[in-house]
Protein backbone atom coordinates (compact mmCIF):
# COMPACT_ATOMS: atom_id res chain seq x y z
CA UNK A 1 0.00 0.00 0.00
CA UNK A 2 1.56 3.66 -0.86
CA UNK A 3 2.07 5.54 1.64
CA UNK A 4 0.11 9.07 1.98
CA UNK A 5 2.15 12.18 0.99
CA UNK A 6 2.18 14.86 3.65
CA UNK A 7 0.31 17.91 2.76
CA UNK A 8 2.10 20.72 1.22
CA UNK A 9 1.28 22.94 4.67
CA UNK A 10 2.78 20.01 6.73
CA UNK A 11 5.38 19.98 4.34
CA UNK A 12 6.53 23.74 4.92
CA UNK A 13 6.26 23.55 9.30
CA UNK A 14 8.66 20.46 9.38
CA UNK A 15 12.60 21.38 8.87
CA UNK A 16 14.57 23.98 8.88
CA UNK A 17 15.25 24.58 4.87
CA UNK A 18 12.49 25.54 2.55
CA UNK A 19 10.32 22.92 0.41
CA UNK A 20 11.91 23.32 -3.89
CA UNK A 21 9.05 22.82 -6.37
CA UNK A 22 10.62 22.98 -9.68
CA UNK A 23 8.81 23.46 -12.88
CA UNK A 24 7.05 20.94 -14.38
CA UNK A 25 4.60 20.76 -17.46
CA UNK A 26 4.20 17.34 -18.63
CA UNK A 27 3.99 13.57 -16.78
CA UNK A 28 7.14 12.53 -18.31
CA UNK A 29 8.78 16.40 -16.50
CA UNK A 30 7.02 15.39 -13.08
CA UNK A 31 8.36 11.73 -12.73
CA UNK A 32 11.86 12.96 -13.92
CA UNK A 33 11.49 15.86 -10.95
CA UNK A 34 10.30 12.74 -8.72
CA UNK A 35 13.08 10.66 -9.41
CA UNK A 36 15.57 13.32 -9.02
CA UNK A 37 14.21 13.85 -5.37
CA UNK A 38 12.45 16.72 -5.62
CA UNK A 39 9.45 16.94 -2.95
CA UNK A 40 6.96 19.14 -4.75
CA UNK A 41 6.31 20.01 -8.01
CA UNK A 42 5.08 24.16 -9.64
CA UNK A 43 2.71 23.58 -13.14
CA UNK A 44 4.00 26.99 -14.06
CA UNK A 45 1.28 29.38 -16.41
CA UNK A 46 4.35 31.47 -18.31
CA UNK A 47 6.86 27.97 -19.23
CA UNK A 48 3.14 26.25 -20.12
CA UNK A 49 2.34 29.46 -22.20
CA UNK A 50 5.97 29.11 -24.36
CA UNK A 51 5.03 25.84 -24.25
CA UNK A 52 1.97 26.44 -26.65
CA UNK A 53 3.53 28.84 -28.70
CA UNK A 54 2.29 31.51 -26.84
CA UNK A 55 1.95 33.09 -23.53
CA UNK A 56 0.35 32.91 -20.53
CA UNK A 57 -2.48 35.65 -20.78
CA UNK A 58 -3.74 32.53 -23.67
CA UNK A 59 -4.07 30.16 -21.55
CA UNK A 60 -6.94 29.35 -20.15
CA UNK A 61 -8.22 27.39 -16.69
CA UNK A 62 -9.17 24.31 -18.29
CA UNK A 63 -6.11 23.78 -20.11
CA UNK A 64 -4.21 24.18 -16.95
CA UNK A 65 -6.39 22.14 -14.67
CA UNK A 66 -6.38 19.19 -17.30
CA UNK A 67 -2.71 19.19 -17.65
CA UNK A 68 -2.34 19.48 -13.57
CA UNK A 69 -5.07 16.07 -13.82
CA UNK A 70 -2.25 14.14 -16.41
CA UNK A 71 0.85 15.34 -13.74
CA UNK A 72 -1.53 13.97 -10.92
CA UNK A 73 -1.80 11.16 -12.55
CA UNK A 74 1.75 10.35 -12.87
CA UNK A 75 3.10 11.73 -9.57
CA UNK A 76 1.47 11.78 -6.15
CA UNK A 77 4.07 14.46 -5.07
CA UNK A 78 2.07 17.86 -4.06
CA UNK A 79 1.80 20.71 -7.17
CA UNK A 80 1.54 23.89 -7.02
CA UNK A 81 -0.74 25.57 -9.61
CA UNK A 82 0.36 29.14 -11.48
CA UNK A 83 -3.05 30.15 -11.35
CA UNK A 84 -2.05 33.66 -12.94
CA UNK A 85 -5.08 36.15 -11.88
CA UNK A 86 -7.53 33.39 -11.43
CA UNK A 87 -9.17 33.63 -14.51
CA UNK A 88 -12.09 36.27 -13.27
CA UNK A 89 -13.22 38.55 -10.36
CA UNK A 90 -14.18 37.64 -7.06
CA UNK A 91 -17.21 35.95 -8.17
CA UNK A 92 -15.02 33.70 -10.70
CA UNK A 93 -12.49 32.78 -7.85
CA UNK A 94 -15.11 29.71 -6.73
CA UNK A 95 -15.32 28.28 -9.84
CA UNK A 96 -11.40 28.77 -10.44
CA UNK A 97 -10.80 27.02 -6.79
CA UNK A 98 -13.18 24.19 -6.95
CA UNK A 99 -11.56 23.58 -10.44
CA UNK A 100 -8.13 23.08 -8.90
CA UNK A 101 -9.21 21.53 -5.69
CA UNK A 102 -11.01 18.58 -7.51
CA UNK A 103 -7.94 18.18 -10.45
CA UNK A 104 -5.88 17.37 -7.05
CA UNK A 105 -3.45 20.47 -6.74
CA UNK A 106 -2.28 21.44 -3.14
CA UNK A 107 -2.11 25.19 -3.41
CA UNK A 108 -2.80 27.49 -6.32
CA UNK A 109 -0.76 31.16 -6.49
CA UNK A 110 -3.18 34.62 -7.61
CA UNK A 111 -1.21 37.49 -8.56
CA UNK A 112 -2.79 41.19 -8.68
CA UNK A 113 -2.31 42.23 -12.90
CA UNK A 114 -4.70 42.99 -15.12
CA UNK A 115 -7.73 41.34 -16.37
CA UNK A 116 -7.00 39.94 -19.44
CA UNK A 117 -3.39 39.24 -18.85
CA UNK A 118 -0.96 41.03 -20.86
CA UNK A 119 2.02 39.42 -22.79
CA UNK A 120 3.77 42.99 -22.04
CA UNK A 121 4.61 41.19 -18.28
CA UNK A 122 7.00 38.99 -20.20
CA UNK A 123 9.32 41.87 -21.21
CA UNK A 124 8.56 43.01 -17.76
CA UNK A 125 5.72 45.77 -17.44
CA UNK A 126 3.07 45.18 -14.87
CA UNK A 127 -0.65 46.44 -14.75
CA UNK A 128 -1.40 46.04 -11.47
CA UNK A 129 -5.28 46.24 -10.26
CA UNK A 130 -6.70 48.09 -7.09
CA UNK A 131 -5.40 46.66 -4.06
CA UNK A 132 -9.50 46.16 -2.74
CA UNK A 133 -9.85 44.12 -5.37
CA UNK A 134 -7.25 41.74 -5.15
CA UNK A 135 -8.06 41.39 -1.08
CA UNK A 136 -11.70 40.74 -2.66
CA UNK A 137 -10.07 38.08 -4.57
CA UNK A 138 -8.35 36.66 -1.75
CA UNK A 139 -11.05 36.45 0.55
CA UNK A 140 -13.25 34.84 -1.94
CA UNK A 141 -10.45 32.41 -2.59
CA UNK A 142 -10.32 31.33 1.04
CA UNK A 143 -14.25 31.52 1.18
CA UNK A 144 -14.10 28.94 -1.42
CA UNK A 145 -11.94 26.19 -0.71
CA UNK A 146 -12.93 23.18 0.73
CA UNK A 147 -10.01 22.04 2.91
CA UNK A 148 -7.43 23.98 4.64
CA UNK A 149 -4.87 21.98 3.15
CA UNK A 150 -5.22 23.73 -0.06
CA UNK A 151 -2.93 27.01 0.17
CA UNK A 152 -4.00 30.13 -1.18
CA UNK A 153 -0.46 31.97 -2.37
CA UNK A 154 -1.33 35.40 -3.08
CA UNK A 155 1.18 37.47 -5.21
CA UNK A 156 1.84 41.54 -6.15
CA UNK A 157 4.71 42.48 -8.80
CA UNK A 158 4.09 45.52 -7.87
CA UNK A 159 7.83 45.93 -6.43
CA UNK A 160 8.49 46.20 -10.30
CA UNK A 161 6.70 48.82 -11.09
CA UNK A 162 5.05 50.55 -8.14
CA UNK A 163 8.00 50.57 -6.22
CA UNK A 164 8.38 48.62 -2.74
CA UNK A 165 6.75 50.08 -0.79
CA UNK A 166 3.97 49.76 -2.38
CA UNK A 167 4.65 45.74 -2.90
CA UNK A 168 5.04 45.48 1.18
CA UNK A 169 1.51 47.36 1.64
CA UNK A 170 0.14 44.85 -0.63
CA UNK A 171 1.68 41.72 1.06
CA UNK A 172 1.10 43.35 4.32
CA UNK A 173 -3.21 43.54 3.30
CA UNK A 174 -2.76 40.30 1.59
CA UNK A 175 -1.79 38.80 5.07
CA UNK A 176 -4.36 40.09 6.94
CA UNK A 177 -7.10 39.24 4.41
CA UNK A 178 -6.06 35.62 5.06
CA UNK A 179 -3.57 34.52 2.18
CA UNK A 180 -1.45 31.36 3.53
CA UNK A 181 1.56 32.62 1.76
CA UNK A 182 2.78 35.79 0.10
CA UNK A 183 4.85 36.07 -3.09
CA UNK A 184 6.24 39.35 -3.27
CA UNK A 185 8.39 39.36 -6.38
CA UNK A 186 11.55 42.14 -5.42
CA UNK A 187 12.36 44.70 -8.01
CA UNK A 188 16.01 44.28 -6.22
CA UNK A 189 18.23 41.98 -4.86
CA UNK A 190 18.15 43.66 -1.86
CA UNK A 191 14.32 43.74 -1.61
CA UNK A 192 14.93 40.31 -0.80
CA UNK A 193 16.35 40.99 2.77
CA UNK A 194 13.89 43.86 3.27
CA UNK A 195 10.61 41.65 2.67
CA UNK A 196 11.74 39.44 4.98
CA UNK A 197 11.83 41.79 7.45
CA UNK A 198 9.10 42.99 7.04
CA UNK A 199 6.13 40.87 6.14
CA UNK A 200 5.31 37.40 8.49
CA UNK A 201 6.38 34.06 7.18
CA UNK A 202 5.58 31.72 4.93
CA UNK A 203 7.00 33.68 1.81
CA UNK A 204 7.95 32.03 -1.51
CA UNK A 205 10.17 32.99 -3.86
CA UNK A 206 10.72 32.44 -7.60
CA UNK A 207 13.80 31.94 -8.68
CA UNK A 208 15.47 31.59 -12.33
CA UNK A 209 18.42 30.21 -14.04
CA UNK A 210 18.45 27.46 -11.17
CA UNK A 211 20.12 29.84 -8.70
CA UNK A 212 18.95 31.39 -5.84
CA UNK A 213 20.52 34.51 -6.30
CA UNK A 214 24.26 35.91 -5.85
CA UNK A 215 23.15 35.93 -1.61
CA UNK A 216 25.60 33.25 -0.68
CA UNK A 217 22.62 32.55 1.57
CA UNK A 218 22.19 28.61 2.26
CA UNK A 219 18.68 26.91 2.10
CA UNK A 220 18.23 27.00 5.72
CA UNK A 221 19.32 30.91 6.41
CA UNK A 222 16.57 31.63 3.59
CA UNK A 223 14.07 29.14 5.31
CA UNK A 224 15.57 31.39 8.94
CA UNK A 225 14.59 34.64 7.19
CA UNK A 226 10.64 33.13 6.51
CA UNK A 227 11.24 31.70 2.96
CA UNK A 228 9.48 28.72 3.33
CA UNK A 229 9.23 27.42 -0.99
CA UNK A 230 10.86 28.39 -3.48
CA UNK A 231 9.29 27.45 -7.00
CA UNK A 232 11.83 27.14 -10.15
CA UNK A 233 9.18 28.63 -12.92
CA UNK A 234 11.50 28.65 -16.29
CA UNK A 235 15.15 26.53 -16.00
CA UNK A 236 13.48 22.79 -16.93
CA UNK A 237 11.73 24.28 -20.06
CA UNK A 238 14.12 26.58 -21.18
CA UNK A 239 16.81 23.58 -20.93
CA UNK A 240 14.26 21.37 -22.96
CA UNK A 241 14.01 24.02 -25.63
CA UNK A 242 17.82 24.31 -25.91
CA UNK A 243 18.35 20.54 -25.92
CA UNK A 244 15.22 19.84 -28.85
CA UNK A 245 16.59 23.20 -30.83
CA UNK A 246 19.80 21.39 -30.98
CA UNK A 247 18.45 18.03 -32.04
CA UNK A 248 16.76 19.28 -34.65
CA UNK A 249 19.53 21.63 -36.25
CA UNK A 250 21.20 18.40 -36.38
CA UNK A 251 18.88 16.29 -37.23
CA UNK A 252 18.33 18.91 -40.34
CA UNK A 253 21.64 18.62 -41.13
CA UNK A 254 22.54 14.99 -40.95
CA UNK A 255 24.74 14.95 -38.25
CA UNK A 256 25.74 12.31 -36.65
CA UNK A 257 25.33 13.17 -32.81
CA UNK A 258 21.43 14.25 -32.68
CA UNK A 259 21.48 13.52 -29.29
CA UNK A 260 24.50 15.25 -28.29
CA UNK A 261 26.74 12.50 -26.72
CA UNK A 262 23.49 10.76 -25.48
CA UNK A 263 23.03 7.17 -27.31
CA UNK A 264 19.76 6.26 -28.43
CA UNK A 265 19.19 2.92 -27.52
CA UNK A 266 20.78 3.74 -23.79
CA UNK A 267 18.62 6.58 -23.46
CA UNK A 268 15.17 4.45 -24.20
CA UNK A 269 16.34 1.96 -21.64
CA UNK A 270 16.30 5.08 -19.53
CA UNK A 271 12.95 6.49 -20.76
CA UNK A 272 11.98 2.84 -20.09
CA UNK A 273 12.77 3.17 -16.79
CA UNK A 274 11.27 6.74 -15.72
CA UNK A 275 7.89 5.69 -16.91
CA UNK A 276 7.62 1.83 -15.33
CA UNK A 277 7.69 0.03 -18.13
CA UNK A 278 8.91 -2.80 -15.71
CA UNK A 279 5.77 -2.57 -14.37
CA UNK A 280 3.27 -2.29 -16.99
CA UNK A 281 4.97 -5.84 -18.69
CA UNK A 282 4.28 -7.74 -15.43
CA UNK A 283 0.41 -6.55 -15.52
CA UNK A 284 0.45 -7.77 -18.48
CA UNK A 285 2.40 -11.20 -18.11
CA UNK A 286 -0.08 -11.75 -15.40
CA UNK A 287 -2.91 -11.43 -17.22
CA UNK A 288 -3.06 -11.29 -21.09
CA UNK A 289 0.25 -12.40 -21.88
CA UNK A 290 0.13 -15.87 -20.01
Amino acid sequence: MATAQPSLRAMMQQGDEPIFAPLVLNPLMAKLAEQAGFRALYLGGGSMGYLKTGTEANLSLTEMVQAGVEVRAASTLPLILDGACGWGDPMHMHHTIHMAEAAGFAAIEVEDQLLPKRAHHHIGIEHIVPLELMLAKVRECLAARRSREFLIIARTNAARGEGLDEALQRGEAMHKAGADVLLVLPGKPDHIRIIAERLPPPLMFMMSGGRLTSSGLTMREWGDLGYRLFVDASTPFMAMHHALRQCYAALAQGEADPLIGADTRDEQRVVHATIGLDAMLAIEKRTVER
